[in-house]
């Protein structure tokens, strides 16, 4: 019987970091399935999916929490497995518009009164072509409840502000903003 366990990190970065975490999961029969990982400001961060045999949990987190020594803080968490709901409809939103303070913040809290759920986001600042504007890009992959329209999604995501621009993609096609 295995189990799933959930591995958030966030420490100084240096080389052999990663090799490190995944030295320890490997030790306690663990497997690497999923990963984010990430140099922000100086710090690597990372979330790590590992499935380990059940009797081998206790053990691994024990292992994981060595690594504080090192200035890693770590955090182990069960997981728990969820049954896909069959009355979403997956989508990515692409979202691109002028940087300010407040837009993610506006834009999850726009998705949030929809009843929209975010499954994963990234976001990065880039420069404008030409004027070398700072822009907000974010990628945002999302479960859409049945009874709300895609377009409504997107309009109501293109109301925030006059330049947000927002490409929505299915399973099947794309729908440009």
């Amino acid at each position: 019987m295995s189990t799933s366990l959930v591995l958030t990190f966030i420490g100084p970065d240096r080389p052999g970091l990663v090799n490190e975490i995944s030295q320890k999961i490997a030790a306690a029969g663990g497997s690497w399935l999923e990963s984010r990982l990430a140099h922000l400001a100086g710090q690597f961060a990372g979330i790590v999916l590992v499935r380990a045999p059940a009797q081998a949990a206790a053990a691994l987190t024990a292992a994981l929490a060595e690594l504080r020594a090192d200035g890693l803080s770590v955090t182990v968490t069960e997981g728990s497995e969820r049954a896909p709901a069959q009355d979403y409809e997956a989508l990515t939103l692409d979202v691109l518009g002028h940087e300010r303070p407040g837009i993610v913040r506006d834009v999850t809290q726009t998705l949030r009164k929809l009843g929209v759920n975010i499954e994963e986001l990234s976001s990065t600042i880039e420069s404008a072509p030409f004027t070398g504007e700072e822009m907000f890009r974010a990628v945002l992959k999302v479960s859409i409840p049945a009874h709300v329209a895609v377009d409504d999604v997107r309009r109501s995501l293109e109301q925030l502000t006059q330049e947000l621009m927002v490409d929505v993609r299915g399973a099947t096609e794309a729908v440009a903003g």
